[in-house]
This record gives structure tokens, sequence and C-alpha cells, in this order.
């Protein structure tokens, strides 16, 4: 009896410090960067992506190390969508302390600051920027998701063999990285399965693609790949449906956003893209994690505006919850927020994340070897799962 009342008397006493939320103090704060476009012709995507990364961090708000738990701080960075803005929001993130930075959305911006992270030793972890570029003589930047080659190569074979094309007209920003180098991979890979490509190119700014959408119905086009950022595509997915245009576009990672659907919404365009995950995945940390962040984003009317408007899961916001969780994983295997230790190990840092397993190879790209496809095939403005798709012969 004596003992049960000293037990009792024990929980009666730690009641106000269990109240007060009292815990044990962490030893400091490490930054993470966040380097993404939260304005410009990318901004929605970058929202996105960066909603994956404060979920996880939400669930994950701290780290240990050897030598205690750390508070994880986020510190994010406008970069505007623009490689003139791009070094100027990267050298704040080296000004703020940060030990290691994710992002960005937009391979452009990624490259415009490769530099300013590398001159001042700091790890960049790309979480959707697929050119090859990024890594390419950058050995400080790595990334998660798959890259511009394989996802050229996936998306001609898928027009070939579900779609049957045997033309296809390809539309991008003049200067864009991302959109021509995609287009380069795709014509590639399409004329190498016996087909035939037009190509063309727009300025920045365009917002009437009347013409091109004709000149590609005028010229028999079987398919029209057009992988551009989220702004001009929902200019060319209204204007294709106001003429009536029947021929399926294609288009990459970035085309896989809430501003697509809503575009496509109501109308008989046929919308392919690929993408790094579909949330009716139902593998069960893939589930898990598409409950979750459901439920974090209808809780909150901010984050759900950001996310544009719906709970619908973005693969950039799977990307960004993994993102995150692979920097918790450097910080452990350096055991330090030191950029340079950091640097020393961030090579051999593996995660099973929500969008498979990530590792990096020699340039620091992830190793990938497939991509899920999904279509608006409906007019409810929903995707469709269509299949997964890797490279024939891999």
């Amino acid at each position: 009896m004596r003992k049960l009342l000293a037990i009792t008397l024990v929980l009666i006493l730690a009641l106000p410090a269990l109240a007060l939320g009292e815990s044990s103090p962490t030893k400091g704060t490490i930054v993470v960067g966040i380097y993404e476009p939260a304005s410009g012709d990318n901004g929605a995507g970058g929202k996105q992506e960066t909603l994956g990364v404060r979920y996880a961090h939400s669930l994950y708000p701290t780290v240990e190390l050897s030598d205690g738990v750390y508070d994880v701080k986020l510190v994010e960075v406008d970069n505007q969508s623009s490689n003139d803005k791009a070094p100027s929001a990267a050298q704040q993130l080296v000004s703020e302390g940060a030990s290691i930075v994710l992002g960005s959305y937009g391979s452009s911006v990624s490259i415009a600051a490769a530099d300013i992270f590398a001159q001042s030793g700091l790890v960049a972890i790309a979480i959707s920027a697929t050119n090859p570029q990024v890594t390419l003589g950058n050995p400080l930047y790595y990334r998660i998701c798959y890259l511009d080659p394989f996802q050229g190569t996936v998306l001609a074979e898928f027009a070939v063999e579900e779609l049957g094309a045997k033309k296809a007209y390809t539309l991008a920003q003049l200067g864009n990285d991302y959109d021509v180098g995609l287009v380069n991979y795709f014509s590639s890979a399409f004329e190498a399965s016996g087909g035939t490509v037009l190509g063309e190119t727009f300025p920045e700014g365009t917002s009437d693609f009347t013409a091109y959408l004709t000149k590609a119905k005028n010229e028999g086009a079987d398919v029209i790949f057009s992988p551009t950022s989220t702004t001009y595509a929902a200019q060319i997915i209204t204007q294709a449906a106001s003429a009536g245009l029947s021929v399926p576009i294609l288009a990459g990672d970035t085309w896989d956003s809430s501003v697509i659907l809503d575009a496509a919404k109501g109308t008989e365009i046929n919308v392919n893209v690929s993408t790094f995950f579909d949330e009716g995945d139902t593998s069960g940390k893939a589930a898990e994690f598409v409950a979750g962040i459901k439920e974090w984003l209808n809780a909150n009317p901010d984050q759900l505006a950001n996310n544009g408007g719906n709970d619908i899961v973005a693969a950039v916001t799977a990307l960004g919850f993994d993102g995150y969780m692979v920097a918790l994983e450097t910080l452990k295997a350096a055991d330090s927020s030191d950029r340079q230790d950091i640097a020393e190990v961030v090579s051999e840092v593996t995660y099973d994340g929500v969008t498979g397993a990530i590792a990096f190879d020699e340039n620091g790209d992830a190793k990938r070897d497939q991509a899920f496809i999904k279509a608006t095939e409906n007019t409810d403005g929903s995707w469709t799962f269509v299949k997964v798709q890797g490279i024939a012969g891999n």
C-alpha cells in the first residue's frame, strides 16, 4: 500500500510539469533551408513542394545526434522562379546559417544557385529538379528524383506504345532549361522509335498559344508534348479546349498539379503526365502518408490554399516529405550540423521513402527506374492512374 501511495504521489507531483509541457531542453538549433519558388511561373509547384517539407517537419521537428537532441528550424526563401533572383535567394540561406538546403522546384533556378551553395560548402538536395545539369559538375548538389533523360524516354515510349503516336509536336519555352532539355530527350527517344517530331519554342510572357496549337493540328500531330510551367500549361489547356483540339497532350512532372486539373476540368482535353508518386498507392508507407497529410492540409486553411484549394496530394509534395527525411538522415550520418561534415557523408545516405527507396549514384543523382503515368481521363477535375512506366530493356 505504501508503495502504491508513493507512486501515486510521484504522479500527482509530476502533473503540473506535464501540463506545462516541460521536457528536456534541446542542445540547440539546426537550420534546414528551403530554396523554393513561392511566386512566379513555378510558384504553385514550389508551394506544393514546400508543403511536403513542412508536413514532415511537423512530425519530426527535432533530430538526435550523439551529443543530444537539436531543434530543426526551417528557413524559407522565395527564388521567384527567376534565374536572376536565384543567386540572392541562395545567398540568403548561406547567411542564415543553413546546414543543408532543400530545393528547388524548377531546374533552371537550381542550376543558377549551384555556385553560391558550392562556394559556401553547403550541400543542396534537389527535390524535383530533373535536368542533368543540376548535379553535373556541381559536387555539392544532389537530387532525390529521376532525371530528364529517363523521363523523356519514358514519355516517348508511352506516346508510341499507349497512344499509338507516329508524329509529335513539341512546344517549349525558349531558354528554359527544363522545357528545352526534356523536349530534346523526348524527341531523341521518339525519333529512335521511328516517329517524326516537329518542334517549336515560344518566348517568355506568351499568353496566346492559338497559332501553335493550330499548327500542331494542321501538321497532323498525333500527340502534343509541352512540358512547360503550370502558368503556361493552364493557358495551353484552356485554349486547346476552346479550339476543340482532340490531340492528346503529354507533359512531364511539372504538370502534376491542381492547376492542370482545374484547367482540364469540364473539358475533353486528354492530358497525360509522368510523375513521381500516385496518391492512390495503397502500400503501407504511401497510404499512411496520404492519410496524414490530407488531415494536416484540411486542418489549416492557409496550407490548403497553398495546395490549390483542395487536398489532392501532388507528387512533389510527397517528394518534399522525403527530401526533409533525407536531410535528417544526412544530419544523423554526419553526427553534426557542420557543412563540411555533411558534405563528407551525404553520398552514402539512403532512405526508404514514401516515393520509394532513395540512394545516390556517383553523380549525386537518385537511382530511379520507374515513373507513374496519370491522365485527366475524367472531366471532374481528378487524375486517373494509368500505369507504372519504365524504359524497355531496363
